[in-house]
């Protein structure tokens, strides 16, 4: 599986699974996190999420329903670019920090199992579509493409519990980094204009102040 996206989601699988079983993120569980409202514990509860929701998603194939790209995928999504206390963030925090009560080690242990179960089980999963349970209706996305999906998620909140606790992001392959910016990129086109964007890389002194794609 080297290079596919398969192996590129288990390598930084693995790195969230190492970060969240740090000491650090253990002692300051309770802690205010780096995202607003949120504490260290809600943040790696919602980090596990993205390994944790894995197994039962590639279980259980969909028909019927629209394959999307991973740039229609986030192309149609109606979360983006919400505010913090949107219905939707509000859930998104709310369920975290509700399960954060299992505590560091339970969350731990689970998420180093869960981990161990794919990468035993997904170099036989067949590239059948599958959707989450919370998605719009009659859509849906290759398992390559879902798992392509919790490799961005799995990035961004590998940095946002590493900061708040006062680490370093946990190392990862360059081809996982490179994919979620292309993707991340292609969002932030969509939401900005091009000429913003292409001036945010090239030409510091005409950029827009921010560009965030999410």
């Amino acid at each position: 599986m080297t290079n596919t996206m398969r192996s590129l989601f288990l390598d930084v699988a693995r790195s969230a699974a190492g970060l969240i079983a740090d000491p650090k993120v253990a002692a300051a569980w309770d802690e205010p996190g780096a995202l607003p409202k949120m504490t260290v514990g809600g943040i790696a509860e919602h980090l596990a999420f993205q390994i944790l929701a894995v197994p039962q998603v590639v279980a259980e194939p969909v028909e019927g329903a629209t394959e999307l790209d991973i740039h229609g995928y986030y192309a149609q999504l109606r979360w983006i670019g919400e505010d913090v206390d949107s219905d939707f963030n509000t859930a998104i925090r709310t369920n975290a920090e509700q399960k954060s009560a299992e505590g560091p080690a339970e969350l731990a242990a689970r998420t180093s199992a869960t981990v161990a179960e794919l990468a035993a089980r997904l170099p036989s999963v067949p590239g059948h579509q599958v959707r989450m349970s919370h998605w719009q209706e009659g859509i849906s996305v290759s398992v390559d493409t879902f798992l392509h999906t919790r490799l961005l998620e799995l990035l961004i909140h590998n940095d946002d519990l590493a900061v708040s606790v006062g680490l370093e992001p946990p190392a990862v392959p360059a081809a996982a980094t490179e994919s979620v910016v292309d993707v991340l990129t292609r969002i932030a086109i969509r939401r900005h204009g091009p000429v913003a964007v292409l001036r945010s890389l090239s030409r510091a002194e005409r950029a827009p102040e921010a560009i965030n794609a999410l």
